[in-house]
């Protein structure tokens, strides 16, 4: 047994940019309102506050950070993944009573798709004023908030208007255009905040599960300073010390009506 991870022909396989203008059309498109990315410039708590040089737009509903990789640690998360299925130890959570909406990825190059999913489908009682109604995001929630991660994972993968979109907002950007079958030095998780029981949680789609961050942040629930600690512990420990680049974007409050 193999772990999936391919386009199926509807997802290009191509890797979205971290451009936090990329980001917010394509979750407008996947039917948010009112919330935008923003480039977070400092990982500092002081600095992103009100009144701070950097400061963001409050609440801040996630962070998603993306960091440079190396090819044995793809490899080795791959791995990992692969014996955790094996022996039979996969997240199986679902349900309403779930901490955490999390996706498993199954989708090549796809983990910019996953750890924004992340975090748009966890703002809780808030989502209903942010996700349309029967947009692709409400559609794909509705569909999947009972199941099992195995079936969150094929409902995503089988979508074609999510693909449609995303296969449109991976064309955009700067850097020169990576393909399906490219080598990808970068990979993307998402931190937010548990509408359920209000710990931070590091949501990747490439674990087995969501992981709860409030033993580390000794209870700190928020977002900003919890959520920061979370990324300066994770950029310091974690990167490659070869190339040990990275960049944060925070999910927040639109600057203007959409």
């Amino acid at each position: 047994m193999t772990l999936p991870l391919n386009s199926n022909g509807q997802f290009s396989g191509v890797p979205l940019e971290s451009d936090p203008e990329i980001f917010t059309e394509l979750v407008h498109a996947l039917g948010i309102r009112s919330l935008e990315f923003r480039d977070v410039l400092s990982i500092n708590t002081e600095d992103v506050l009100p009144g701070g040089d950097l400061a963001l737009p409050l609440p801040v509903h996630a962070f998603v950070l993306v960091y440079t990789t190396t090819r044995e640690y793809e490899a080795s998360i791959r791995a990992a993944q692969q014996k955790v299925h094996n022996e039979g130890h996969r997240y199986t959570g679902h349900g309403d009573d779930e901490p955490t909406i999390w996706f498993e990825q199954t989708i090549r190059n796809a983990c910019g798709l996953i750890a924004m999913l992340h975090a748009v489908s966890n703002l809780g009682a808030a989502g209903d004023q942010f996700i349309e109604q029967d947009s692709l995001l409400a559609v794909l929630l509705r569909a999947t908030i009972p199941l099992g991660p195995t079936e969150h994972a094929a409902a995503l993968h089988n979508s074609a208007g999510i693909a449609q979109v995303y296969n449109r907002a991976a064309q955009r950007g700067s850097s020169p255009l990576l393909y399906a079958e490219d080598e990808v030095p970068g990979h993307y998780v998402c931190f937010t905040c548990s509408p359920k029981d209000g710990h931070i949680y590091k949501l990747d789609g490439g674990k087995n599960g969501p992981m709860d961050q409030d033993t580390f942040l000794g209870g700190d629930q928020d977002m900003v300073s919890g959520g920061l600690k979370l990324v300066r512990e994770f950029v310091t420990s974690k990167l490659d010390p070869a190339n040990p680049h990275f960049h944060l974007m925070a999910l927040v409050s639109a600057s203007s009506p959409n």
